[in-house]
């Protein structure tokens, strides 16, 4: 009789063992199946070739919170190259797919993505001015379904037009490559007339529609004799960048950029927020809304650091000294 009690608590205590061994094991097993596999919508209106760079620090936010592709997260890209008219089915495809948020890096993006959908959320990787663009009820309160980060600055073209004198002050008229449908282009316009009649500039406005467009706009800068050229933000221009720097350089034309990309490509001079560290900073908001919170609530972010960077390479390719008193303000200077 005892050894038939001994055999039944050797029994019982080994099955109590084997429950505790397997128990960690089990509930790991269970939290691997119950984790949540997420999908991204990401709609660029350049290349993924051009957006290369800023894709990998948008890659690099979501890794640093715990994202990544394959694991918990696939990222769906559409990529326009340019032809802005595609978008809209981008936007219409993402919401077929029924993705957990749309990320938009482009102006013109967010405009259909918000056409496309009211309920998926929508961050923004860069907007120009989203409140005046309809976009959002307010930068605090955005309302609705889109929030993210915004690139409004709202002296940024005097700005730029500032710096271009001083580096080459004998300009007196400076060439304006813009896409008029592009929106918050006619907001900077706005914004450079004002300077630019404060410096004692003449502007020439060179709307830009298409690819089409860049070459018979260099031509005509070259006949006006343009001393110089502004070059506002548009996906057509990011599309073509190499284009537009090669051109430039071909006229002998100091030109200011509106990111530091063109730059680190071989343009001459840049002022503006860095793209890839805003997509970075959209990352974060990917992340809270994947964790419930409504894009509602999540006020838009303006950027805070504006970065000036200049190619001495590129000043020499022109036959451009850049004064003392310009270079010891940069941020960054390519030699």
């Amino acid at each position: 009789m005892f050894k038939s009690l001994l055999t039944r608590w050797m029994t019982s205590v080994t099955s109590l063992l084997l429950s505790l061994t397997l128990m960690p094991w089990g509930t790991v097993a269970q939290a691997q199946q119950t984790k949540k596999f997420h999908r991204i919508g990401f709609i660029g209106a350049s290349s993924p070739t051009v957006a290369a760079t800023r894709v990998d620090a948008f890659r690099q936010g979501l890794r640093a919170l715990g994202y990544v592709e394959g694991q918990n997260l696939a990222i769906e890209f559409r990529w326009a190259d340019g032809k802005l008219e595609r978008i809209p089915e981008f936007a219409a495809e993402l919401v077929a797919l029924k993705v957990d948020v749309i990320v938009t890096a482009a102006s013109v993006a967010t405009r259909h993505a918000k056409a496309a959908t009211a309920t998926i959320p929508i961050v923004m990787g860069f907007e120009n001015d989203p409140v005046a663009n309809g976009v959002v009820d307010s930068l605090a309160r955005p309302g609705g379904n889109i929030t993210g980060v915004s690139t409004l600055a709202p002296e940024i073209s005097g700005k730029r037009l500032e710096l271009l004198k001083e580096m080459f002050p004998r300009a007196t008229r400076v060439a304006v490559l813009q896409t008029a449908r592009e929106p918050g282009t006619a907001q900077a316009v706005k914004e450079s007339e004002l300077a630019a009649g404060g410096m004692g500039l003449r502007l020439q406005h060179l709307d830009v529609i298409g690819p089409a467009d860049i070459a018979p706009a260099f031509e005509n800068i070259a006949k006006s004799r343009a001393d110089a050229l502004l070059v506002l933000p548009s996906p057509v221009f990011n599309s073509h960048r190499s284009q537009i720097i090669q051109l430039s350089i071909k006229n002998r034309l100091p030109v200011i950029y509106y990111a530091p990309e063109w730059v680190e490509d071989g343009g001459l001079v840049s002022y503006g927020p860095d793209p890839r560290a805003l997509l970075r900073r959209a990352a974060t908001y990917v992340d809270k809304i994947l964790k419930g919170t409504k894009p509602a609530d999540l006020p838009v972010e303006q950027p805070i650091k504006f970065e000036f960077v200049i190619n001495l390479k590129a000043a020499k390719q022109i036959g451009l000294t850049i004064p003392p008193n310009v270079l010891v303000r940069a941020d960054r200077v390519i030699r």
